[in-house]
């Protein structure tokens, strides 16, 4: 005979071998004994639940010539014919393929027949959700007046893809999930039966892989049977899974919490080394903070203890950690759905995590309040002086046009940008938090144009809708309505459809501390860039006021080549033939995006 799955040699016969159903199973049973039967019952569940399992047993169950309390005797010739399949009065049918309204017609024409055989012509239909319109209206009409004789099971994971009208003429069932140790303890007794040797760790992974599917559960195991030679052990179902073993788990949590960022990159270097799943890492990760979080609230709810780690980090751990640092797996598992790579993802997220804790718990402080830093280094960094802008600058203005009037040479304090500070723990001393300020304005705007490149902005550009993922959902709202519209290798500039959303995301501290910090790190630069808020207003006319100041230089003198050459390091642009001698727009053209330029006659 040939070879059958586990999931199908070893499906529940009985309503005593189903798995994780208790309450469904005893409700149908007492059904049976009672004599109590509907016409139509709706079996709702994920998938590998037991459904369509629970609506066989339930059919061979009432058609049984001898029910011992509620459950098929296994003995009479009907029960045998079932198990065979050749029992004509239990119809199985796959909504998926027979979803038309002729085949559901031709069982409105067939119920009017009595079984042949049974006491109960069932019909089962599965993923009865499948069903267009017109087959569940003919569907309707035959549940309103059924036949005495003929009982309806639908089964289906999408419960809410069924009309309200169909389901209110049904006694619905929900299947729940299958615990993992029930899933495990089943999975011991069919290899006991079996005579398969197997390591109750690798029983383990496999459960909890399965997420609540018996199903998913046995056609793992029968695959991690099939690589180890009939034996299931840890490190096939660890390759077969594509799991974290839970030390390495231990390991890498173990150092993130103690903020050792060099050891918590090398643990996620071997993990993707080993060829694993970014997502499914993620979700290694998110199920074993939650085992610490209850096993630190409540550790009877965590019978089995993963690694010589886990007890350590519970005990030395505050249950705000583990929350914490799910909320942020959680964050970093949505942006991986949008990036083609991952790994630099799973860096950031360590370097966050390992680095980031001091910034999470101060979440709700005042920015000016959070600091770690011994008294005397405060007081250092209040007297620090602001650094004036560069020297270089001021030469490169010069060199690309005339002198700017005295209010745009005058020093604008909102200019400076206090570097982002990076809350490293070093031993007992934190580095200050330091408050990022943002330029606005005319002054502000010109001085990251004497040095913007069109690279620059391409690169943010590139890296803007990633940073923007990677933040609070009301943060991400702020940034939805803007835009970087110019960028120097120093500074950008990013315009705003509202004024108001300008100036809440300017008050926003820890919004301003993560965009420069992730600017940063996603654009690989090696420094952070300060910025400069205004409007999509504003924008049009600060263009044409600087372009109208630089004209008259670029006429009278061309501009040298420079380390940081325009002509170089642009794409070049076709200009319109009508502005073709056009100096302002050639010009135009060279710094800004060519989609930013728009030409109108006076």
């Amino acid at each position: 005979m040939a070879y059958q799955a586990l999931y199908r040699t070893w499906r529940p016969q009985k309503f005593s071998d189903m798995v994780g159903q208790e309450v469904v199973t005893k409700t149908l049973q007492n059904t049976i004994i009672s004599h109590q039967i509907s016409h139509a019952y709706l079996f709702t569940g994920p998938r590998g639940t037991g459904k369509t399992s629970a609506a066989k047993i339930f059919a061979k169950a009432v058609n049984c010539l001898h029910p011992i309390d509620g459950e098929p005797d296994e003995t009479c010739e009907l029960c045998l014919a079932a198990n065979q399949g050749s029992l004509g009065d239990i119809i199985e049918l796959d909504a998926a393929s027979n979803n038309g309204v002729d085949e559901i017609r031709q069982i409105r024409e067939d119920v009017n027949y009595a079984p042949t055989q049974a006491k109960y012509k069932v019909y089962i239909i599965d993923e009865v959700h499948m069903l267009s319109t017109g087959a569940f209206n003919a569907l309707l009409k035959t549940l309103e007046e059924p036949p005495a004789n003929v009982i309806f099971i639908l089964a289906t994971t999408e419960p809410q893809k069924i009309p309200a009208t169909i389901i209110s003429r049904t006694q619905r069932f929900d299947f729940k999930r299958i615990d993992a140790q029930a899933a495990y303890d089943r999975m011991v007794y069919i290899l006991n039966e079996r005579g398969s040797s197997y390591e109750e760790a690798a029983l383990r992974v496999i459960a909890k892989a399965a997420d609540g599917g018996m199903r998913d559960a046995l056609s793992i195991l029968d695959q991690v049977l099939s690589f180890g030679d009939g034996r299931a052990t840890l490190e096939n179902a660890l390759l077969v899974t594509g799991s974290v073993r839970q030390n390495l788990l231990g390991e890498y949590v173990q150092a993130v919490v103690a903020g050792q960022t060099p050891a918590a990159l090398v643990k996620v270097t071997e993990v993707l080394a080993a060829g694993k799943d970014a997502n499914r890492f993620i979700e290694d990760l998110i199920s074993y903070a939650r085992d610490l979080l209850l096993y630190t609230e409540a550790p009877d709810l965590i019978s089995l203890v993963p690694d010589d780690n886990f007890d350590q980090l519970a005990k030395n751990s505050q249950p705000a950690t583990w929350y914490e640092m799910i909320d942020v797996l959680n964050e970093t598992q949505q942006q991986l759905r949008f990036t083609n790579r991952p790994s630099v993802y799973l860096e950031v997220l360590t370097v966050k995590l390992s680095q980031g804790r001091t910034s999470r718990q101060s979440k709700n402080l005042p920015v000016d309040k959070i600091s770690a830093q011994p008294v005397n280094d405060q007081v250092a960094l209040k007297k620090t002086p602001v650094q004036p802008v560069s020297q270089a600058k001021a030469s490169t203005r010069s060199s690309i046009g005339n002198e700017q009037p005295d209010q745009e040479k005058e020093p604008v304090a909102s200019q400076q940008v206090a570097q982002t500070a990076r809350q490293v723990e070093n031993g007992s001393s934190v580095q200050a938090v330091a408050r990022v300020q943002v330029g606005e304005g005319a002054a502000a705007v010109f001085q990251v144009l004497q040095a913007a490149t069109r690279g620059d902005l391409s690169r943010v550009q590139t890296i803007w809708a990633g940073m923007v993922n990677m933040l609070a959902v009301p943060q991400q709202a702020m940034l939805n309505v803007a835009k970087p519209i110019a960028a120097s290798p120093e500074g950008l500039v990013i315009a705003f459809d509202y004024d108001v959303i300008r100036v809440n995301a300017k008050k926003d501290q820890h919004l301003l501390a993560k965009m420069v910090q992730e600017i940063r790190v996603l654009s690989e630069a090696k420094h952070d860039r300060s910025m400069v808020f205004i409007t999509s207003d504003e924008w049009p006319k600060l263009r044409a006021t600087y372009l109208k100041d630089h004209q008259v230089g670029h006429q009278d003198k061309p501009s040298q080549p420079a380390a940081n050459d325009l002509e170089a390091v642009t794409e070049s642009v076709e200009p319109d033939a009508s502005v073709e001698n056009d100096t302002v727009v050639t010009e135009a053209e060279k710094i800004f995006n060519q989609d930013l330029i728009e030409t109108t006659d006076d």
